[in-house]
């Protein structure tokens, strides 16, 4: 995974070729993840989840809250609730995360 600041996107590569990214708007604080694309080359093998993970890493490394507007990064932040701390607890609900942590 890259991150491509000029296009304001994660790509993720596979033999060479653009398998896919997510498209992101760069706060001081904050991250807005707002599409996720895989080429049809690639659906089916994982990319997507791998850049979802790749990108929240990066966020939490970062010290940025997440806003996952993109419905892709939203949906797998529910399913993968030890990522849920990025987005503001006053904000889990906008993406239909819970506001309090188990």
């Amino acid at each position: 995974m890259a991150d491509d600041p000029l296009e304001s996107r994660y790509e993720a590569y596979a033999d060479g070729q653009l398998a896919g990214f997510v498209t992101y708007r760069l706060d001081p604080e904050a991250i807005s993840f707002l599409h996720t694309e895989v080429d049809r080359s690639y659906r089916g093998e994982g990319v997507a989840g791998q850049l979802a993970r790749a990108v929240l890493d990066d966020a939490r490394a970062r010290g940025l809250a997440v806003y996952p507007f993109c419905p892709y990064i939203s949906e797998w932040i529910g399913k993968n609730p030890e990522y849920a701390d990025l987005v503001p607890s006053d904000r889990r609900a906008q993406f239909g995360l819970p506001a309090h942590l188990p």
